[in-house]
């Protein structure tokens, strides 16, 4: 039953490595298994998402990654995979508050991406790193996780060291 699981996720991460994230799709499709989260919440919620978290980060002493994408995205989903590995886990856990960033279909939280000097024209998933008082410490703007297939959980771990302060 492992190898099954495992194979299945292979498959996946094949699929969305293929699928690319610089275009939205026609439709969002819905997530794959009933009863399974999204992993970009309803994109009207991200300011206030972001306000909770800074406000955590300071009591935490943490720094906020915001995490910009869309649940249609296979780099996306292979980022919060990597996100998951047992390394990077315990480096977000100690150090950030993680925001997921829902840009839709390239069409919600432009104005947040624009803040935060995310180059949406590049594709996404895109990370911005906040500092608890808001300032912007770290914008991705040359695509650095955009193609999750050239990427591994590694650099991942580096660049979540990198920003950790």
């Amino acid at each position: 039953m492992r190898a099954l699981s495992k194979s299945i996720v292979l498959a996946s991460l094949a699929c969305a490595l293929l699928a690319g994230c610089r275009q939205a799709p026609e439709e969002t499709p819905e997530p794959e298994e009933p009863g399974r989260a999204a992993i970009y919440p309803d994109g009207a919620q991200a300011k206030q998402d972001i306000a909770a978290a800074l406000a955590q980060a300071g009591k935490e002493k943490k720094r906020v990654l915001l995490d910009f994408g869309g649940n249609w995205c296979g780099d996306c989903q292979v980022l919060q995979i990597y996100f998951q590995a047992p390394a990077n886990r315990a480096l977000l856990e100690r150090n950030y508050v993680l925001v997921p960033v829902n840009v839709g279909k390239y069409d919600e939280n432009l104005d947040l991406a624009a803040q935060y000097s995310i180059p949406l024209a590049r594709g996404v998933p895109a990370l911005a790193v906040l500092d608890p008082s808001g300032q912007l410490l770290y914008s991705q703007r040359n695509a650095e996780f955009e193609s999750m297939g050239k990427v591994d959980p590694a650099s991942v771990t580096a660049f979540l060291l990198q920003w950790k302060g």
